[in-house]
């Protein structure tokens, strides 16, 4: 599976596209926007910007997709007039915006909401705030995507839990798989699975963050911050329920198509999904090791896994919503591997199932928020953790709910 040239969520407004079916994501922004609007300010109080560079990294296209720019703005313009600056224009900052997605990423779609964008911004911060020049930058963040050290911050949302690649351990074509599978009647790793599988999970992802960290390091200037969040898991077991459930069930729902007939069982067996949800732990260590960067912060969140629900026990109506949010995301990899005929009967199966399982789970997502800061120059890590007590502690875990966050800590 070629990754890069695969993996898009799905276009347009339909009743199976991304703009209707992303209030997981939604979620997760609202969650996150307080922690861009702090690490906005900590540049702001550091360095004197005349250009500031701003990237978002895997921006899709959607209802979601400006929103993380619009913090950005909104924390800068706050930070403005609690200081009384009065500006004229000739003396504000340039920003240069850039979205990053893959190629297939639908950025006509976003190019036609900037007009409205633009206008929004005009209209809330006035003329003086400053230009701003929004950029589509189609390529993958596992690589350089920009010129050395042009950006200030750096954003990704649930992005960075997507691999390059499928393990290359895993990645058989059917007729190579028959017989010999590793991860047999699996998608992703399982309690069922060999070790040899979560370690070439593991592995891939490692080798997938250093790289996206070692290109960022090239990227982002001296005192610059990176805010990022993805899925994650709550330990170090990656056969939680939180973190594989999802494909757990997605994959019994493709067993069940063998079963019909509908599919082989040598397709199913030659699928994995080009993804990894990592605990806050990993992540620590690569930014450790790669030393360009230390982690500020690092939290977990939980997530109610069907976001638009509200407090309804209809599970069968949940099981819809939420098979409906993992379609609008994994479908284009399913559609290359299966084909396109099996998609509704593939989904309507794992909402059946989706809805079986909230009647007796209900699991959320765990998503990991990491502020990290890049360093100008090659500091003792020891000075750097002493120095900020936030390194030393655990994890903070937060349940966020339909009412409210409720706040806690795990060692």
């Amino acid at each position: 599976m070629e990754v890069n040239q695969i993996l898009h969520m799905n276009k347009g407004d339909g009743e199976n596209g991304y703009a209707q079916n992303s209030q997981v994501q939604g979620k997760i922004l609202s969650v996150a926007k307080p922690i861009i609007h702090e690490a906005v300010l900590e540049i702001m109080s550091s360095n004197n910007i005349e250009r500031m560079g701003i990237a978002d990294l895997g921006c899709s296209s959607g209802p979601n997709t400006l929103l993380p720019i619009s913090y950005i703005m909104d924390a800068i313009h706050a930070k403005r007039s609690s200081l009384g600056l009065q500006l004229s224009p000739s003396s504000t900052t340039e920003f240069r915006v850039y979205l990053n997605d893959l190629f297939s990423n639908d950025f006509n779609a976003i190019c036609m909401s900037l007009p409205a964008f633009y206008n929004n911004l005009k209209q809330e911060k006035g003329p003086e705030f400053g230009s701003v020049f929004v950029s589509a930058v189609p390529g993958s963040f596992h690589g350089r995507l920009f010129p050395a050290k042009t950006l200030h911050f750096v954003h990704s949302s649930c992005s960075i839990h997507w691999l390059s690649r499928v393990p290359p351990a895993l990645s058989n074509t059917p007729a190579e798989t028959a017989g010999s599978a590793l991860n047999k009647g699996k998608i992703y790793i399982s309690k069922t699975s060999p070790q040899c599988v979560l370690d070439a999970y593991s592995l891939q992802f490692h080798v997938d963050f250093s790289s996206f960290l070692k290109s960022r390091a090239e990227e982002v200037v001296g005192g610059g911050r990176m805010v990022l969040s993805l899925l994650g898991r709550p330990s170090s077991d990656p056969t939680t329920r939180e973190s594989c459930d999802q494909w757990e069930l997605l994959a019994h729902a493709l067993m069940t198509l063998v079963s019909e007939g509908l599919i082989e069982e040598e397709k199913v067996d030659a699928f994995n999904i080009p993804y990894y949800a990592p605990c806050a732990e990993e992540l620590k260590l690569e930014v450790q090791k790669e030393g360009s960067f230390v982690m500020d912060r690092v939290e977990a969140f939980e997530i109610d896994r069907d976001a638009g629900g509200g407090e309804s026990d209809d599970m069968v109506a949940s099981g819809q919503r939420v098979a409906k949010s993992i379609r609008v995301v994994a479908e284009s990899m399913l559609e290359s591997h299966f084909g396109k005929d099996i998609m509704d009967h593939l989904f309507r199966k794992y909402a059946e199932l989706l809805g079986d399982h909230l009647s007796k789970f209900r699991t959320k997502y765990i998503n990991l928020f990491t502020v990290i800061l890049r360093y100008p120059r090659q500091v003792s890590r020891d000075i750097l953790c002493l120095s900020n007590p936030r390194l030393g502690g655990g994890v903070t875990f937060v349940s966020i709910n339909h009412s409210g966050a409720f706040y806690g800590s795990a060692p």
